[in-house]
């Protein structure tokens, strides 16, 4: 029997201590992952799912790990006791047990850091004492092992190998499974269940001290509380989520809205508006949506093939098909498609895969191509380089035209916006951009829709909009868009965004941060919490 230095106390010697030391090393590997792909559906709704949010999130795990293999080497030296390794364990399943019940306070005191700063402190505070204490497992674990195998090498090697293999496990059955059929807050609380079982586990099996099971308790006590989120603001309008869900792509929520006879309904997905309909109508409540109808239509009014990427509320799509234009649609994720039928009404038919992959399998052609997709706060990048603003070219008839909805601004910082236009011009001979925003002093910004086809420049009447309803909420700034594009100059610091090199996911910075400000002073935090 192996007996711990300086402590002379008898330690667990068997095959069963080895295999439960082995088992350790695996679910702590897996689950270090689990915490690290969560954690992306946690800052999400708040910081958008950008490239900063996952810098950070990966910054903390390294630095949480890195310190944490030096304390738990430190301490296993001096405490080698499998007693101290297993109440390390028990403590970190009790830190991930407080991530949903402490998100809502740390999101709010990191919010107004921005949106860099921002995701790095929250990601530390809630993340980071769990992934440090489970960075002490491994040391430890080598440390009681090479005492009982004497075989330092392999003793080391295996260990590591089998803790590498649960982490590969646990990030696949993170972003496989976990997220899209457990929830955010179900598996976290199921990582902290494993935790404290794990803990408890050794103490009652190995040390016989049994009643320390009573600490399986505290998971299910420690439940942040879940239910529908229904509440009344100041100005009378009563807000209601009625859906909420974490799918592969995104956290999908639908959001009632009632102010007197009014009531709206509108998609979001990681907090960002993705349609929104009067209820009573089914109108659109949103500009943008208009002018991607419109435009094109009238543009080409014997248009008779539509090819949509990204489904959202169904809006546009709809409306095509309304007038008897053919339209497919193209949308990755088959969450937001059973959304739009359940609660939007929508009933045709949608490709679920991504878009650049369909456009670039494709052979049909169509008479209008419309795209509305946002990842986080930005059109993802592979959609707006410049090879596939090529496919969608080789996707439309000669006289075929494509619009996108995109976010962004001309007035101010604008070298982005200037870039995923300058990059559209490589491919088409007439591109015309349409703000569909009011500047305001200080928020230059907006949604833009950008219309682009070849030969040569088309007009139409501005007044054909009448011919069609047009929501009361947004008649007024559709009309005044609609009397035509504005001026486009150059910009000298706008690029042309190729596969190669395309930074949309960096530049404007000011732009996302404002525009998650702006979600975060328009949305009810219950709403995003929920």
């Amino acid at each position: 029997m192996m007996r711990h230095a300086g402590a002379h106390m008898t330690l667990p010697s068997s095959r069963g201590f080895i295999a439960y030391l082995v088992a350790t090393a695996v679910i702590c590997g897996a689950l270090v992952m689990v915490i690290e792909v969560l954690g992306s559906r946690v800052i999400g709704p708040f910081f958008g799912v950008s490239l900063f949010v996952w810098t950070s999130l990966i910054t903390v795990t390294l630095v949480a790990l890195a310190a944490g293999y030096a304390a738990g080497g430190w301490l296993a030296d001096r405490r080698s006791s499998p007693d101290y390794l297993y109440g390390i364990i028990t403590a970190a399943g009790l830190a991930v047990l407080f991530v949903p019940l402490l998100k809502a306070v740390v999101l709010k005191a990191s919010v107004p850091l921005g949106l860099r700063l921002g995701t790095l402190v929250s990601a530390l505070l809630l993340f980071g004492p769990a992934l440090f204490l489970l960075g002490c497992v491994s040391p430890y674990v080598v440390k009681i092992a090479t005492r009982e195998l004497r075989n330092l090498g392999r003793t080391v090697g295996g260990f590591y190998a089998v803790s590498t293999v649960g982490s590969f496990v646990g990030t696949l059955a993170t972003g496989f499974f976990l997220i899209g059929h457990v929830g955010v807050n179900r598996t976290f609380m199921m990582t902290g269940l494993i935790l404290v079982a794990l803990g408890a586990g050794y103490f009652a099996l190995f040390r016989g001290k049994w009643p320390v099971l009573a600490l399986l308790a505290l998971p299910f006590l420690a439940q942040a509380p879940e239910g529908p989120v229904s509440k009344v603001r100041a100005d009378g309008t009563r807000v209601s989520l009625v859906y909420s869900r974490d799918s592969f792509y995104g956290n999908i929520k639908v959001v009632d809205y009632e102010y007197g006879a009014l009531r709206t309904r509108e998609m979001l997905i990681d907090g960002l508006v993705q349609g929104g309909v009067d209820a009573n109508t089914g109108l659109s409540v949103y500009e943008y949506a208009y002018l991607m109808q419109f435009i094109p239509y009238a543009m080409h009014p014997t248009g008779k093939s539509c090819l949509a990427i990204g489904l959202g509320a169904g809006t546009v799509v709809r409306w095509f098909e309304e007038r008897g234009v053919a339209t497919e649609v193209v949308d990755i994720d088959p969450e937001v498609v059973r959304v739009s039928r359940d609660y939007f009404g929508y009933r045709g038919s949608v490709h679920i895969e991504d878009a650049r992959y369909f456009l670039a399998k494709s052979e049909r052609k169509y008479d209008f191509l419309v795209m509305d997709v946002f990842n986080g706060d930005t059109t993802p990048g592979h959609l707006v380089s410049l090879e596939a603003v090529r496919l969608v070219r080789e996707r439309l008839t000669p006289g075929g035209v494509f619009a996108f909805n995109l976010h962004g601004s001309l007035e101010a910082d604008r070298a982005m916006t200037h870039s995923v236009i300058k990059t559209v011009r490589q491919v088409f001979s007439q591109v015309e951009v349409y703000p569909v925003y009011e500047p305001k002093p200080g928020e230059p910004y907006g949604n833009l829709v950008v219309i682009a086809y070849n030969g040569p420049k088309r007009s139409f009447d501005p007044a054909m909009a009448a011919r069609f309803p047009v929501h009361p909420l947004a008649a007024k700034l559709v009309h005044a868009s609609l009397t035509g594009p504005v001026p486009l100059g150059e910009d000298s610091r706008a690029i042309v965004l190729t596969d190669d090199f395309n930074p949309i996911d960096l530049r404007d910075l000011w732009l996302k941060e404002k525009v998650r400000r702006n979600i975060l002073e328009t949305t009810d935090w219950d709403v995003l919490l929920g």
